[in-house]
């Protein structure tokens, strides 16, 4: 894999190219930015930047977004990806009043370097969430894993089920009837890249290859359904699974948030 082609790729893909998550939200260029503006309860933020490398245009370019949101009255994310222009954008979105989350490794793999991982340890079953019992079952296992309320989750994938169903696929590890482990794929037409988000195992079934099996199940339904790349917004502790099974790290990514 040709790293510098494929983050060439993705930002113009995914990010430049952006597609508007529901029917209700729009995706807006603007001022040397490409924002997401959601719909009832979406997420907003700009997801690329095109800046000029002197910075001469960044600190503009900020208070224009600012501007923006505020005027609708929403919390936005300025999502900051370690390869973008200027190099300072960090310490400028900071001094503007953003916050800094916790910064992320984004990872890319080939989809078909994933079919052969292997199958979730005995006992444990992959079923597929599409219904409302389904969701419940996905949010228990992540709310267990993540220890945080998963109302978020509930209301994003009930509502890309009802909205887009061959856009996402969402997956439930059960032990019996137990949920041990979810997460969930985002798919985008036109797109080469399968975004794999939210993967999480409950601490007493860690370390038992569940992760990787989700990891293997989204990759052959992604494979089959023509995406060559999968992506990852990885944490610290995902990482060193990732790069076992092949994942590259290609960049960072860092959320600011900006709250009015």
């Amino acid at each position: 894999m040709d790293h510098a082609s494929v983050l060439a790729l993705y930002d113009r893909d995914m990010r430049e190219g952006a597609r508007p998550e529901s029917l209700d939200a729009r995706v807006e260029r603007t001022g040397g930015v490409v924002r997401h503006v959601g719909g009832e309860g979406g997420w907003n933020g700009v997801l690329w930047s095109g800046l000029d490398p002197t910075g001469a245009d960044a600190d503009a370019a900020i208070a224009a977004q600012i501007g923006f949101f505020t005027g609708l009255g929403r919390e936005f994310e300025w999502k900051l990806h370690g390869h973008d222009h200027p190099a300072d954008l960090g310490q400028r979105l900071t001094a503007a009043g953003f916050t800094a989350e916790p910064e992320e490794t984004l990872m890319i793999g080939e989809t078909a370097g994933q079919l052969t991982a292997g199958e979730p340890p005995e006992g444990v079953r992959i079923d597929p969430v599409t219904d409302r019992a389904g969701v419940d079952l996905m949010v228990e296992a992540n709310e267990r894993a993540f220890g945080r309320d998963g109302a978020w989750l509930r209301d994003l994938v009930l509502a890309r089920l009802a909205t887009d169903p061959d856009g996402i696929v969402a997956v439930v590890a059960l032990a019996g009837d137990v949920p041990v482990s979810s997460a969930r794929m985002e798919m985008i037409p036109g797109t080469r890249f399968a975004g794999l988000w939210g993967g999480g195992t409950v601490e007493e079934w860690r370390g038992r290859g569940i992760y990787r099996a989700l990891i293997a199940h989204r990759a052959r339904i992604a494979a089959e359904r023509g995406y060559r790349y999968l992506q990852v917004d990885a944490s610290d502790q995902s990482r060193p699974i990732l790069e076992r099974l092949g994942f590259a790290a290609l960049s960072t990514t860092t959320p600011y948030t900006y709250v009015p």
